[in-house]
């Protein structure tokens, strides 16, 4: 049976959204004991109040991190899903390449991964990148992936993943092909790595110093902020996004309702927004 008072479940609730943009409520309570107590009781605070204050007020600033990594979801894998890896290769770095031949700077390209996790979803991008462009080290690719963990983006910058890790979507050919063994662990090979960097950001902050980019992947994260919250990221996330630029979400995610020009397109079954396309219509569906 929970100790939890309401009290110290609205003041968490309200600390995650403070600091994450995590819309918490009542029903997440065993959330709160089973991912924050161990945090709690090291803070040596009286109640979850009292660690909700501090915590919010940066009195307790070696937890806060931690915090941040307790309530955040760390879910991922290798070219997750599929799908949105299978629409780079086949239909949108093709039409970017394409649509940049005749411009100025033909072999630039600008990606962003909006929570990244531990990393696994830019170095995926990277290397469906590297298997259609085989010469892609000589262009200027950057992949940047930001996440509001400090443990997750620090593990993303080291490249260095497990066999646990690795069993995760990654097949045996692009294993041998982009990883070296070290050890026990595998380490992304430097021409991956050299196309991706990778920052702690909160999706809730300012963009500025972002953009613009030709692609945006803002995959199952959305789906714990308010509708209101969504909303305000992807309209935000558009304006730093080039003209006919992409943005791929969640294979269950919809921003249909946000308007005509957040009229979806499917493409190898990825789910994919063009809100910077001149004269989008109201639906496009193609296969």
């Amino acid at each position: 049976m929970s100790n939890l008072t309401p009290a110290d479940v609205d003041a968490v609730c309200d600390l995650v959204d403070n600091l994450c943009g995590i819309c918490w409520d009542s029903s997440k309570a065993y959330l709160i004991e089973s991912r924050l107590t161990n945090i709690f009781k090291r803070s040596g605070c009286a109640n979850y109040v009292d660690f909700a204050q501090r915590v919010k007020a940066n009195m307790l600033p070696a937890l806060k991190s931690e915090v941040i990594d307790a309530v955040t979801t760390h879910e991922t894998l290798w070219f997750r899903d599929n799908s949105p890896f299978e629409a780079l290769k086949h239909k949108i770095f093709p039409e970017l390449i394409d649509a940049k031949a005749n411009s100025a700077f033909p072999k630039r390209f600008r990606i962003w991964s909006a929570a990244c996790s531990t990393g696994q979803e830019p170095y995926s991008i990277a290397m469906t990148l590297a298997d259609l462009v085989p010469d892609v080290h000589r262009w200027d690719v950057q992949i940047v992936g930001t996440d509001i963990s400090p443990a997750s983006v620090e593990t993303a910058s080291r490249g260095l993943y497990s066999e646990m890790e690795m069993g995760r979507g990654m097949d045996p050919q692009r294993l041998n092909k982009y990883f070296t063994k070290q050890g026990a662990q595998w380490k992304v090979r430097d021409e991956i790595r050299a196309m991706c960097s990778f920052s702690t950001r909160n999706l809730h902050d300012p963009y500025a110093g972002l953009g613009p980019f030709d692609v945006i992947f803002c995959r199952n994260v959305v789906i714990y902020f308010t509708a209101e919250d969504r909303k305000n990221i992807f309209n935000r996330m558009a304006q730093i996004l080039q003209p006919n630029g992409w943005i791929l979400v969640g294979s269950s995610e919809s921003l249909g309702d946000m308007g005509p020009r957040w009229a979806p397109q499917f493409h190898c079954r990825a789910n994919c927004y063009r809100p910077t396309m001149a004269g989008a219509p109201m639906a496009a569906i193609a296969r």
